[in-house]
């Protein structure tokens, strides 16, 4: 079982439907394409490095998610990289210790 951490930042100018919306829809992918969400870290609003769309917040999450395939990561990849709400996003496979 491989394990993968997800950061995703979005818009701060989502309102808190919205951002839960956006924020079930990439579990939704998770588990749409065999894994599991096994921890969703919320960090809340934080500053950015450097300006996005001429914004300086974002809302940042940090999703810890399992997956028999790697299939899952490049496609949960893929369906992330086209969503409105998602300024950027990372998922990083974790070493197995």
């Amino acid at each position: 079982m491989n394990k993968y951490e997800l950061a995703v930042v979005l818009s701060a100018k989502l309102e808190d439907e919205e951002r839960a919306a956006a924020l079930e829809k990439v579990q939704g992918y998770i588990t749409r394409f065999g894994g599991t969400v096994t921890n969703v870290d919320d960090w809340g609003k934080k500053r950015l490095a450097y300006e996005i769309q001429k914004m300086k917040e974002a809302f940042y999450y940090f999703i810890k998610f399992e997956a028999e395939n790697s299939d899952c990561s490049n496609e949960v990849e893929a369906h992330v990289r086209i969503m409105e709400p998602v300024i950027r996003y990372l998922c990083v496979k974790q070493d197995e210790q």
